[in-house]
């Protein structure tokens, strides 16, 4: 395991515990075999994978900065953001969606699923969002 500073992400190098070669710009989780794609709302996400692997290929993992995430649903710029089941982002109500982590705000906004947008993720920081 190995990690890179760029101009404005902190990248974690991790191998993929299975084969994220559609997830990139999800979150993802740590777990015994490496970064696996996140299993539920509630799950504590690591970062954003930035690159596509294969199982066993090495994952960039975005743990914090500037990043792009695929929206779940429409997103304000400006938001909380979270995760959905599927690592996509999602909205989040502070003092509402208390089970759920809080690893970024919203910097673009998104008109609907499946939209790119920027996020400023720090989910080696990240908290309920209670």
């Amino acid at each position: 395991m190995a990690y890179e500073l760029t101009d404005s992400q902190v990248i974690l190098s991790i191998p993929a515990g299975a084969d994220l070669s559609a997830k990139q710009y999800h979150f993802v989780k740590i777990s015994g075999t490496g970064v696996i794609s996140v299993a539920a709302a509630t799950d504590a996400p690591i970062g954003v994978l930035v690159n596509d692997p294969a199982s066993g290929e090495t994952a960039a993992v975005a743990i914090s900065g500037v990043v792009k995430v695929e929206a779940s649903a429409a997103i304000p710029a400006g938001a909380a953001v979270g995760t959905t089941s599927t690592g996509t982002a999602v909205g989040l109500v502070t003092g509402t969606d208390t089970t759920k982590w809080l690893v970024g705000r919203a910097i673009t906004a998104a008109g609907s699923a499946g939209d790119i947008i920027t996020v400023a993720v720090d989910a080696a920081s990240a908290g309920r969002a209670a």
